[in-house]
């Protein structure tokens, strides 16, 4: 049985990450692909526990967490999925996950003022999460941009029909209450596809303030699938 393909759709709060994902996984089902979905964090199970403490501000505030330890509480959660992922992959299923590893990178990333001190940061939390906790890793990752005061408006229509039990009754969680978290957010998600182009593919979602049509969105969003798709017959065939 040949390996699966891994695909992670990542993004600042309010990109769209979730109707994306969506719409490509029923995609991927109307054109005959066994389809796997995650969703991190994993809210309402014991992994995700200290990520919903995280959010919901009973640690402190976003300085008070800093994004060495903050990661931690994110990796397990995905560590505790991982078995899962492997199984599904190692069946031939196409996985698809809502936000994944650079979801650390981009957010706790975003804590970091110093370029370098970023990038160590993103070295360390690579070898964390794929080599110490041995994750899978993706095969791609699509990167939405949304700029940050469009972002967090979004996420705000979102929350407000959203009961989210971790928050008890908080609107907004840790990030999505914090427009400079989001400015800075969207910077270090674009910094991570300029400094690893072969990892990670931006798509803008906005041009300036226009929002793009979701259906244009999408359109990129399949078009990278099917390419990568394509390569993984080919390379099978070739085996």
């Amino acid at each position: 049985m040949k390996r699966g393909v891994f695909i992670a759709i990542e993004g600042s709060d309010g990109s769209g990450k979730t109707t994306h994902t969506t719409q490509l996984v029923a995609w991927l089902r109307q054109q005959g692909h066994d389809v796997v979905t995650f969703d991190f964090p994993q809210y309402g199970t014991p992994s995700a526990y200290f990520v919903e403490q995280y959010l919901a501000g009973r640690y402190g505030g976003l300085a008070d967490i800093g994004p060495y330890r903050g990661s931690l509480f994110y990796a397990m959660d995905r560590y505790d999925a991982g078995f899962k992922i492997r199984a599904a992959l190692s069946r031939g299923a196409v996985v698809v996950s809502n936000r994944y590893v650079a979801s650390n990178m981009g957010h706790q990333g975003a804590k970091l003022d110093d370029a370098a001190e970023r990038q160590a940061y993103f070295a360390w939390n690579e070898h964390l999460e794929f080599e110490i906790l041995g994750i899978p890793r993706p095969d791609l990752n699509v990167v939405l941009r949304m700029p940050a005061e469009l972002a967090q408006h979004l996420a705000g229509q979102v929350t407000e029909k959203t009961e989210r039990a971790h928050l008890r009754g908080q609107k907004r969680d840790l990030h999505e209450d914090n427009l400079d978290h989001l400015r800075r957010a969207e910077q270090t998600y674009a910094e991570l596809c300029r400094l690893f182009p072969a990892a990670f593919t931006l798509i803008e979602c906005a041009d300036g303030q226009r929002i793009r049509p979701i259906d244009e969105i999408q359109g990129q969003v399949r078009r990278l699938v099917t390419a990568l798709l394509a390569k993984h017959s080919n390379h099978k065939e070739d085996q």
